[in-house]
């Protein structure tokens, strides 16, 4: 992925004219406005399911299945031991939420400052 967060933010504006120009029948700032908030929402899934990964909300549930399916399915592999294994919020990349998260909230406002745009004028 792309280090510089600007340029990385440029690409996401081609990416979103590409996906007006391909995708509208009009070219007007409305239909602009509705493809920037699909680039956009897709960043906010993302992040959100990501945040929710980095507080531990799935660590019991890993856990639990973890711990379900060495008892259930009894394997004599004691290199591949269930407890050591790391759990989803032990194995995050915050470098990479970071620059997620960085994505989701500058194109959200600038999806806030088109809507503005558009209800004044």
């Amino acid at each position: 992925m792309f280090k510089n967060k600007w340029k990385f933010f440029i690409l996401n504006l081609l990416i979103t004219l590409l996906i007006f120009f391909i995708f509208s029948s009009n070219y007007n700032l409305l239909n602009f406005i509705n493809s920037l908030f699909y680039l956009s929402f897709i960043y906010l899934i993302t992040v959100l399911l990501m945040y929710t990964t980095k507080g531990g909300f799935f660590d019991g549930v890993t856990f639990g299945f973890r711990r379900f399916n060495s008892i259930m399915f009894k394997r004599n592999d004691y290199l591949e031991e269930w407890r050591d294994k790391p759990l989803p919020s032990e194995k995050f990349n915050a470098s990479l939420y970071q620059r997620l998260k960085f994505q989701a909230i500058s194109l959200l406002v600038l999806l806030i400052i088109l809507l503005i745009f558009y209800y004044i004028m």
